[in-house]
């Protein structure tokens, strides 16, 4: 029963969820735009983001998880009040980030099929927001992510064999990096698992019922798999970068990932660009959306009674906006940066909820996982701190 349960739909579903909702535009334009900057030692951020993504993720997942509560909830009989705070913080970050995931949506349809961007933009928007009206949504999402991001993954996997990566330079600068850049890797946890994104995963088996210890297993298997999943896909990305970078060609910065994919396998490349930028927006539209409803459920009892309704209003809004305003490539990069300085708060509100007995009783949480932890609360805290006294100075 168990083995069965592992490789059901809402346990890889989610997995893809939190991985697609991680895999956006923002996620595709750091990676290519590092790339650029440390070279192959950007190989080593990746390594160091893994290990970091993990231990937040398996805290959050599996504490959300044995309480069958959402972690707004439980911030608030952590500390009363924070769970309200941290709502905030989640749908303002996760409004930020589906401005940018409509504006890709909208820049993919306009490389597959030459149509403005902004009318690529509502048709993405009429496209997400349809899929909410059915009310077998979570199913849809489920097959929907995952079917996509085995197709980023896929052809961006095509492009990199087309890059000719040096793959041996690769191997050497991720263990021994030649420079380590703290806001860069902040900025990479954070467009990985702050914010809204490593709740995704979580929230949605709550939303399918799955919860409790007698699933901690499955659950920690899940949310391992969908950062493996992320990284891989930024993995795979970074080495298609780095082979057009070694060669010396410059990137767009307007669109670096387009200089990529263009540069290593041509208009072919360059249509695959397209697909796998709508793939990634499209997705993390979906995932955006859903996450930050389900925090926004603690601010008032209407948003539970009309759950996709609020979704679908989140999307047309994120649309709104980006007509109206637009979504400059900065902005893509820096809403990373505000998601990483979002989780370590959060991630210290779930883990002192950990200690509080009456949330998870008969439940002990494993000192080596509170300990990672800490240790990435920590580490945020600090790279957030410097990043924000170096904007300040």
């Amino acid at each position: 029963m168990k083995y069965k349960l592992l490789f059901s739909g809402p346990l890889v579903g989610a997995a893809f969820l939190m991985a697609t909702s991680a895999i956006g535009p923002g996620f595709i334009t750091q990676t290519t735009r590092f790339t650029a900057d440390l070279k192959a030692s950007f190989g080593f951020v990746i390594l160091i983001s893994v290990l970091m993504d993990i231990g937040a993720q398996l805290n959050i997942w599996r504490v959300v998880s044995v309480s069958k509560m959402y972690a707004q909830d439980l911030a608030n009989k952590v500390l009363p009040g924070s769970g309200y705070f941290l709502s905030v913080l989640i749908i303002l970050g996760g409004l930020a980030f589906n401005i940018g995931n409509i504006a890709g949506a909208g820049m993919g349809l306009n490389v597959l099929f030459g149509i403005d961007v902004k009318i690529g933009a509502l048709i993405s928007c009429i496209f997400a927001a349809g899929i909410f009206l059915f009310k077998t949504v979570g199913a849809i999402m489920d097959n929907f992510t995952k079917l996509l991001g085995l197709v980023m993954i896929a052809l961006t996997l095509y492009v990199a064999f087309q890059s000719n990566p040096p793959i041996g330079e690769v191997f050497i600068k991720t263990i021994v990096p030649d420079v380590v850049n703290e806001t860069i890797i902040l900025t990479i946890v954070g467009g990985t698992v702050g914010g809204y994104i490593s709740f995704a995963g979580a929230h949605r088996l709550l939303d399918a019922g799955i919860g409790g210890r007698e699933h901690l297993k499955q659950v920690s298997k899940s949310a391992v798999s969908a950062i493996l999943i992320a990284s891989l896909m930024r993995m795979i990305l970074f080495i298609a970068a780095l082979g057009i970078v070694w060669q010396g060609i410059a990137l767009n910065p307007q669109n670096p990932a387009a200089t990529v994919f263009e540069s290593a396998a041509g208009q072919i490349g360059y249509k695959i660009f397209g697909l796998v930028l709508w793939s990634a927006a499209i997705t993390s539209v979906i995932g955006s959306a859903f996450t930050s409803v389900t925090f926004a459920i603690l601010l008032h009892p209407f948003v539970s009674k009309n759950f996709r309704q609020i979704i679908i209003v989140f999307i047309v809004f994120s649309t709104i906006i980006f007509l109206l305003v637009g979504q400059p490539v900065k902005l893509l990069i820096a809403a990373g940066a505000i998601n990483g300085l979002i989780l370590p708060i959060a991630l210290a509100l779930i883990l002192f909820a950990t200690y509080k007995k009456q949330i998870n009783p008969g439940y002990k949480h494993p000192n080596w996982l509170s300990i990672a932890g800490w240790l990435v609360v920590l580490a945020m805290s600090y790279m957030g701190t410097k990043a924000i006294i170096a904007l300040c100075s």
